[in-house]
């Protein structure tokens, strides 16, 4: 099942079967011997992100009582983060990769290989020094089942009246972090921005059905900026990475020169976030969830007219 509501489901049965969902798909990847453990690890991690967006979209009903958003969202954080050590050393890989393709006439990789060689072997190292990776995945997966047998208890309404207070709060945050980076180009605050984009992302997937030929494109540029910061964070931590420890690479010029690379490239990715960002962020909090309520609303009224025909079994539209 695809992971976003379908037409005329409420909120909650929604969020709870996509969570459901995600669990259960990170729980066949992490059981699956055919995947490599490190694609595992990557997968599953991203399944906890997914999950947490719907924590917070749904926030505004979980929030209550018991605080289920707080108890379930440091639940599904620390289990991803206890495999966030395999993960950070094969995005530095990556990252060099990625590198050294944009830049192939400026870089010499030739020269460069014995940067990657060293980024494997800390790869490598990082693995063997850890607690078994296996014994980790299998933890995550323990914390998974347990977190699987509270979903259906979580207490989400049926309108988009459960669902608005999320939409909105990470929407503002969004826009606030941006204004802070561009006010303040640091490296945190361009994360935090991609952090806020990405749940935001997660939340238009999530309800495009409601209008799929507007908010489909709206995911996909939504995507694609999260893509240039989530880039921009990843050369940011290669390159305090590479100046934290250069005699583990034992390149002083080449490695100076692969930073200049990672500081054009960030500038590069920098300059192009912004001018989207003013475009997804151009609404007020507010003015963006009377628009998806309308949306949620009109979705609803155009199912209950379809299913009025004769012939045609109503579901229950709310």
């Amino acid at each position: 099942m695809a992971f976003k509501f379908k037409v005329g489901e409420s909120a909650g049965k929604g969020i709870r079967r996509m969570a459901t969902e995600q669990i259960d798909k990170a729980l066949d990847e992490a059981t699956d011997r055919s995947l490599d453990r490190h694609d595992t690890v990557h997968q599953v991690r991203k399944r906890c992100k997914k999950i947490r967006a719907l924590l917070r979209l749904a926030r505004g009903d979980l929030e209550h009582g018991d605080n289920v958003y707080k108890l379930e969202n440091k639940c599904f954080r620390d289990a991803a983060r206890s495999l966030s050590y395999v993960r950070d050393a094969e995005a530095l890989l990556e990252t060099y990769d990625m590198v050294i393709d944009i830049f192939a006439r400026q870089s010499n990789r030739q020269r460069l290989g014995k940067v990657r060689d060293a980024l494997v072997v800390r790869k490598q190292q990082v693995s063997e020094e850890e607690v078994s990776l296996d014994e980790r995945i299998e933890l995550f997966a323990d914390t998974l089942r347990e977190a699987r047998t509270r979903v259906n208890g979580w207490p989400i309404g049926d309108g988009f009246e459960s669902l608005a207070p999320g939409l909105k709060q990470t929407y503002r945050r969004g826009r606030k972090a941006m204004a802070t980076a561009a006010e303040t180009p640091a490296t945190e605050n361009f994360h935090e921005w991609r952090k806020r984009a990405k749940y935001h992302r997660y939340h238009v997937r999530v309800l495009r059905p409601i209008w799929d030929d507007v908010l489909d494109e709206w995911q996909h540029q939504v995507h694609d900026l999260t893509d240039d910061l989530g880039d921009d964070h990843d050369l940011a931590v290669f390159g305090q990475a590479l100046s934290e420890e250069p005699a583990r690479f034992d390149a002083d010029r080449d490695l100076q020169a692969l930073l200049g690379l990672c500081d054009r490239r960030r500038a590069q990715l920098q300059a192009r976030a912004f001018p989207l960002g003013q475009r997804l962020y151009a609404e007020k909090p507010n003015h963006l969830v009377r628009r998806f309520n309308v949306y949620w609303q009109a979705c609803r009224a155009d199912l209950a007219r379809e299913t009025s025909k004769p012939g045609v079994l109503n579901p229950g539209v709310r």
